[in-house]
């Protein structure tokens, strides 16, 4: 029965550290490419920062070019807010997958455990009939010697009276009297 609950805590614990450690490299991939889209839009709203304090027109005024600039990279800045929201869109899908695969092991766990539970249950109400059973034929057995006993003390107490008395009349196996 030790064996059985080793062999299950093996094969549980066992088994998933090895999926856990792809699951995390998995995610953690994906949070360095999240984390990767914020430094290139944090560069970029860097970029059209200055590019905002940018005046390259007569008298320091801003021209089509320098607010075309700006807007281009604005343009860049939401391209970029786009991809960040769909790889976390993306994370947040693989974390549900994982909170998902987390229950339905559970549940799996949880199943086997209670079949063991079940099976040990069963076990042990055999073991209580086959302890009954043992003791019931070990009482039978005592029966049996005891009877055994008497009988082979009555057996020696009646040869032992045979043997003393010896005074049983002779008997004439020919027919004649001996008298």
């Amino acid at each position: 029965m030790k064996l059985i609950w080793f062999i299950t805590i093996i094969l549980t614990f066992g088994i998933t550290p090895v999926s856990a450690q792809s699951d995390s490299s998995a995610y953690e991939t994906q949070r360095k490419k999240i984390n990767q889209l914020l430094d290139e839009r944090s560069s970029r709203f860097g970029q059209y920062e200055s590019s905002l304090g940018k005046r390259s027109g007569i008298f320091g005024l801003k021209t089509k070019k320098d607010m075309q600039f700006s807007n281009d990279i604005l343009r860049q800045i939401v391209l970029t807010d786009n991809d960040i929201f769909s790889e976390l869109k993306i994370l947040l899908d693989y974390k549900d997958f994982e909170k998902q695969q987390v229950e339905t092991r559970a549940e799996t766990v949880e199943g086997r455990i209670d079949r063991f539970q079940t099976t040990i249950t069963g076990l042990q109400h055999e073991n209580e009939k086959l302890r009954a059973e043992a003791e019931k034929n070990i009482a039978d057995y005592e029966k049996q010697t005891i009877y055994l006993l008497i009988l082979i003390i009555s057996l020696f107490v009646s040869i032992w009276y045979i043997f003393k008395l010896k005074k049983l009349p002779k008997i004439d196996m020919h027919g004649k009297n001996n008298a």
